[in-house]
């Protein structure tokens, strides 16, 4: 790659040319990419950070990678076994958004079911959904309403998903929808690799007064065949705070409301105002 050094070239030249190579690389280090333009450290670490606000790129551990594919999402089982405390935090930090009165739609996903305990505070809730495994939990809880969507049943992700579950959805009036995905960035917005899926997450923010993505940092950067909608279609985007600075600071000059949850912090209780904004802290 060094027979492409040119340190003589503008900015904006030398970040085309990160891109072109991240292209067909898929991710380079940081020390590979001095190599390549002949320029230092810092200028290296400027040039990431501004590509990762324009969402072109995303930073990993000593270097940046590409935008990557997803083909296949995990199973249940494996979700469960991965980035509790991250899962914990995003969960508490969209319960913070739910009033007593609300008829909720949560999507299916681990971290939306993290916030069962806290949603059985609430004297008077209703609660759709297609995640069995949310269901189940809620059933704990007799003061909560429950309305499964039924529709075609995905095993390995126990939820329902296809027309049934989003025609289901759309004979409701929802206050709030809370929106999982695999797979997110802020060019693509959301996506994912199961066609079935699109309807019933599209159906929900369609019957909804407000919706609320809630994605992991790991999954930022990544993105399915099939889109589901730009993330300037949420009224708040909850991830957590291992996103990186400049990512953050991209999706917010975009127009998106973005709140990073911290694990370590005891979090406010929710605003009696949503879906007005919720100021990050």
């Amino acid at each position: 790659m060094a027979e492409e050094a040119a340190p003589s070239l503008i900015p904006d030249q030398r970040r085309e040319l990160l891109v072109r190579h991240l292209r067909r690389e898929g991710v380079l280090s940081v020390q590979q990419i001095t190599q390549l333009f002949g320029v230092s450290h810092m200028t290296v670490r400027r040039d990431i950070a501004e590509l990762e606000r324009q969402g072109l790129v995303f930073s990993v551990p000593g270097g940046v990678r590409i935008a990557s594919p997803v083909q296949t999402e995990p199973s249940y089982q494996t979700k469960t076994a991965v980035e509790q405390p991250q899962k914990q935090a995003m969960a508490a930090r969209a319960a913070e958004l739910v009033q007593d009165g609300m008829t909720l739609y949560l999507d299916a996903g681990t971290t939306l079911s993290a916030m069962v305990p806290l949603l059985a505070r609430h004297e008077s809730l209703t609660v759709v959904t297609n995640d069995f495994t949310t269901a189940d939990l809620l059933m704990a809880s007799p003061h909560i309403d429950v309305i499964h969507v039924g529709g075609r049943v995905e095993p390995a992700n126990r939820s329902s998903v296809g027309l049934l579950a989003a025609h289901t959805l759309r004979q409701l009036a929802l206050d709030l929808a809370f929106i999982s995905t695999s797979s997110w960035d802020r060019l693509r917005g959301v996506t994912t690799p199961s066609e079935l899926k699109v309807e019933v997450k599209k159906a929900a923010m369609e019957c909804s007064g407000s919706s609320v993505l809630v994605a992991g940092s790991s999954k930022y950067g990544t993105f399915g065949k099939y889109r589901v909608a730009p993330l300037t279609s949420f009224d708040v985007v909850i991830t957590d705070e291992v996103l990186a600075e400049a990512a953050a600071e991209g999706i917010r000059a975009g127009g998106t409301e973005l709140l990073l949850a911290r694990s370590e912090e005891t979090l406010p209780q929710a605003s009696a105002n949503f879906p007005c904004k919720v100021a990050d802290r």
